[in-house]
């Protein structure tokens, strides 16, 4: 059985590669909507010519032939968007973040739970990161012993040319920590298999944007679970240099060793993506894990299908949400947020 897509927003570039796995996967898209011109609208046209645009979201919402809502619309929306969707039938994969703010995650938990339907999360620094299915599979081999701790650093270029102005108001946004570290809480989650976690403590900075008061670009989370110990750093510094976005690395430690994902870039080192760094009691080396697959596309056409989780449990989504937004409301405010 196939599957039909309906896409709602594309505020998001994240909307091309979620699109674009979930056909490679057998999907079939009946059509798209989103408010507007936004800036990303030009490019999905041109990779998706075949799409018709519908005039009201509604029509993909009463479609009964559609199965799955992608929602990429600006993020203070797409708790709503989702909502609806869940309401109308429909299962439904976000772009991150999945909300902003802890009452849309309250409503959104409420709706789940009585509609039955799956909203999942796309964190594509991990869903759609090679390197991070390698590191998965010797994790669970026992490569490095039992995790307890994990460094991640999620630097990003402004591009400011290119940025909506959502993209500059807090309230849009979620705050950088609600933003892009829920990336990071969800490698937190998976790789050191934690249930629950508390933020130890958070801070949100603006030290090189002063006349953009709403824009936060540094942040960083303190966390730790009852098996292990976290820190993120995100921020919006990456250098014109850099022949790629972001440096974006992940350190992964165990009890008996260590795995360093260096994803998009190994500066002064390899060329290419997905840069896998092993070292243990055996091996000191790296791994090309350009090859290795991206399996949460498909599962998650499976969970549709079967109503199962083994793209992403339902409990994991929400509590990475849930501890991206708390860091993000109880954070020391720096720099010109001072």
């Amino acid at each position: 059985m196939s599957l039909t897509l309906g896409v709602i927003g594309l505020e998001h570039r994240h909307a091309y590669g979620m699109t674009e796995n979930l056909l490679k996967h057998g999907c079939t898209c009946a059509g798209f909507w989103t408010d507007g011109t936004p800036q990303p609208l030009s490019g999905w046209e041109k990779r998706f010519p075949d799409i018709p645009r519908v005039a009201d979201r509604a029509t993909l919402l009463d479609d009964p032939a559609i199965d799955l809502i992608l929602i990429a619309d600006v993020p203070s929306l797409r708790a709503d968007r989702a909502i609806e969707a869940m309401e109308a039938g429909k299962d439904v994969v976000v772009d991150k973040p999945g909300c902003t703010t802890l009452d849309q995650l309250a409503r959104l938990r409420e709706v789940q739970a009585s509609t039955g339907r799956i909203w999942s999360v796309d964190f594509s620094e991990r869903f759609e990161v090679p390197a991070v299915t390698r590191a998965a599979e010797l994790v669970a081999e026992g490569a490095i012993g039992r995790v307890i701790q994990t460094v991640g650093l999620g630097p990003h270029r402004l591009n400011r040319p290119t940025r909506p102005g959502w993209f500059f108001q807090e309230d849009s946004y979620g705050g950088i920590l609600t933003d892009i570290a829920s990336h990071q809480v969800d490698q937190f989650l998976f790789f050191t298999g934690s249930d629950e976690a508390e933020i130890v403590a958070s801070s949100v900075g603006n030290f090189a944007n002063p006349d953009d008061p709403g824009l936060q670009d540094f942040g960083e989370i303190l966390l730790r679970s009852d098996r292990a110990h976290g820190y993120i750093r995100v921020d919006w510094y990456t250098p014109d240099a850099l022949p790629t976005w972001g440096d974006g690395r992940l350190t992964i430690l165990g009890t008996k060793g260590y795995i360093e994902l260096r994803k998009y870039v190994d500066v002064a080192g390899q060329g290419g993506t997905d840069h896998v760094f092993l070292v243990n009691g055996d091996r000191c080396e790296r791994i090309d894990a350009s090859a290795a697959p991206l399996p949460y596309f498909e599962r998650l056409i499976a969970d549709v299908r079967n109503r199962s989780e083994t793209a992403m449990p339902q409990a994991h989504c929400f509590k990475a949400m849930e501890l991206a937004l708390k860091a993000q409301a109880q954070a020391t405010r720096l720099g010109a947020l001072a």
